[in-house]
This record gives structure tokens, C-alpha cells and sequence, in this order.
């Protein structure tokens, strides 16, 4: 069971360290700062509809504001850098076997650069921009649910800001 005052002081907590007013979140939100004044009190919880943005106006996840920033966090997965590193070189591979100009690899390696906006072929044949697109790539798993090994990432990458980069974002993400 929900406990609502948890729940309500999370949201306060992350309101507040995000420097807005009851009534910036409700605006934000499309709703009335006295909702939010209800959730803060607990005497309401957010309605479903509303969790996902409510999350990502106050950069955290729907699991920890209903915990009350209690939960356990429940990984989707375990990732390696070598598996973020196959999964890169692959790319390359695909230009290798299908040729740099058929139009699989061409949209891939375009939609990643205009996604990104970077050359992403570039990764190819520069270590220091293959170990930036690793990194990325690790950090969307790590955002997308997946768990990785921090002692992995700090044996794995040579550069030492992108081991930080990724270290941090893990533990965001509730990695220790």
C-alpha cells in the first residue's frame, strides 16, 4: 500500500530542489497548485495519467516519487561495456558487409547522427570517439532500466571522465 505522506513529501522535496513554487508545477503540469498542495499534504497521490510527467518535470522516476524515495530499484537487465562495445562495432561491421552505401546502413549511421548530432563513423577509427559513443550508449541503458557493474566501467573505459560520467549516471540511477 502507498504510504501518501511519503509519497507527498518526496514530491515536495523534489519540487523544491528544482527551485519551483506549488503553482510552476501545477502549470507545468496542466493542473491546480491546490492539487498539488493535496499531494504535498498527503492527502491525495497524483493521478496516473499525470505520473509520467510529474517524473520528468522533477527528473525521477515514477517508482521513486510513489515509494517516497524508498524503493528498491528493480533492474531491467545486466549490461557489460564489452556487450556496449560489440554493439558499436557492429555498426561498423554493417558498413563492412553491406557497403557504406546501401540504404540499411545509410539510415542507420544517419538517424544516429542526426539523432545526435555527430558523425558517428568517426567512432570507427578514433578511440577516444568510439569510447564517447560507448559511453552513450551505456548511459541510455543505465536510463533505460539496465544494470551495469561499476567496477566493469571503471576497468573498461581509458578515458577517466567518461568512467566518472557513466559512475555518476549509475548512481542516479540507483547503482552503487
Amino acid at each position: 500500500m502507498l504510504d501518501t505522506s511519503s509519497v507527498g513529501n518526496k514530491i515536495a522535496d523534489l519540487r523544491k530542489a528544482k527551485g519551483l513554487t506549488q503553482n510552476e508545477l501545477g502549470e507545468r503540469l496542466g493542473i491546480s497548485f491546490q492539487a498539488v498542495s493535496k499531494w504535498e499534504r498527503g492527502e491525495s497521490l497524483p493521478d496516473t495519467a499525470i505520473l509520467l510527467d510529474l517524473a520528468d518535470v522533477l527528473e525521477t522516476t515514477v517508482d521513486s516519487i510513489l515509494s517516497g524515495g524508498k524503493a528498491e530499484v528493480n533492474f531491467r537487465g545486466k549490461i557489460t561495456i564489452a556487450d556496449m562495445k560489440e554493439a558499436i562495432f557492429c555498426l561498423k561491421r554493417m558498413g563492412e558487409l553491406l557497403g557504406k552505401d546501401n540504404l540499411l546502413y545509410r539510415s542507420a549511421i544517419n538517424g544516429i547522427n542526426e539523432k545526435m548530432n555527430t558523425d558517428i563513423e568517426a567512432a570507427f577509427s578514433d578511440e577516444y570517439v568510439f569510447e564517447v559513443f560507448v559511453a552513450e550508449a551505456t548511459i541510455q541503458k543505465i536510463i533505460s532500466g539496465s544494470y551495469v557493474d561499476l567496477t566493469d566501467v571503471k576497468n573498461s573505459f581509458k578515458n577517466e571522465r567518461f568512467k566518472n560520467i557513466v559512475c555518476d549516471y549509475a548512481a542516479k540511477y540507483g547503482i552503487k
